[in-house]
């Protein structure tokens, strides 16, 4: 590829084992990569968690919404280009209370029930266009986390209660994705991460990659990682999307 910026390609990245760690912050190394990859392409996250969340697993600074040529928090429902916000919806106005108080009534008796190593605190996460649904609870340590990822894996808790979610939901229109290590997002139809692509549609690019680690079916990367307007990437770790970016931008 030409040394100047390929403005017709954008790679477009998840963020939770894909640019960071599960909800750690992203390493100096991925840094700079990253940077350096925007003097070759376009380049934008999107990533389920709000802004809050992803602008600390970047490093913390308010200038986050800057630091990519797009930003796309809570699957792109809050969506930044070049530092101004372009989009924003509600889950609130678009399902209504009373759905809203039936999932989480629904949610949390279900959570009650469970048996884990451990249970912390925040099992029910009100983000301003999806419930995040967390068994171990959101305030888990590290340790902690970790602990319910391997726990998870042997005993499919998250799929169990998203088969469960789904059985009880079936006719509200509502989406029920396996996401990160230890939780559940819930959102309506058409809501999950291909909702960013009408803003690159936008800008015509002649090649939209998309490189993500939760791209099996019912993964929260599933959906834009299938869709036939990108070219979707499984990577395992940010090292391994680093090998990946490498062999397709710097041949």
């Amino acid at each position: 590829m030409a040394d100047k910026r390929d403005t017709s390609i954008i790679c477009i990245f998840d963020v939770d084992g894909t640019v960071t760690m599960p909800r750690l912050k992203i390493t100096e190394e991925m840094d700079a990569f990253m940077e350096n990859l925007k003097s070759k392409v376009v380049v934008g996250l999107v990533g389920g968690s709000d802004l809050s969340k992803i602008t600390e697993q970047m490093g913390g600074s308010a200038d986050v919404i800057k630091k990519f040529d797009y930003l796309f928090a809570e699957n792109g429902l809050v969506a930044f280009k070049n530092g101004e916000q372009i989009g924003q919806e509600n889950i609130q106005k678009a399902i209504g209370d009373e759905t809203l108080q039936k999932l989480i009534n629904f949610a949390l008796r279900y959570m009650s029930d469970l048996v884990l190593p451990c249970k912390r605190g925040t099992f029910v996460e009100f983000r301003s266009s999806m419930i995040n649904l967390c068994p171990v609870g959101r305030s888990c340590s590290q340790a902690e986390r970790q602990q319910f990822a391997e726990f998870d894996k042997q005993n499919n808790v998250r799929q169990k209660f998203v088969d469960a979610l789904r059985e009880e939901f079936k006719d509200a229109g509502l989406v029920f994705a396996i996401g990160g290590q230890i939780s559940i997002d819930v959102f309506p139809q058409g809501w999950d991460k291909r909702f960013c692509l009408q803003f690159l549609e936008k800008d015509n690019f002649k090649e939209i990659h998309f490189f993500g680690d939760k791209t099996m079916k019912g993964g929260n990367d599933h959906e834009i990682f299938a869709d036939s307007r990108t070219i979707g990437h499984t990577v395992t770790s940010p090292e391994d999307t680093r090998k990946q970016v490498t062999e397709l931008i710097y041949k």
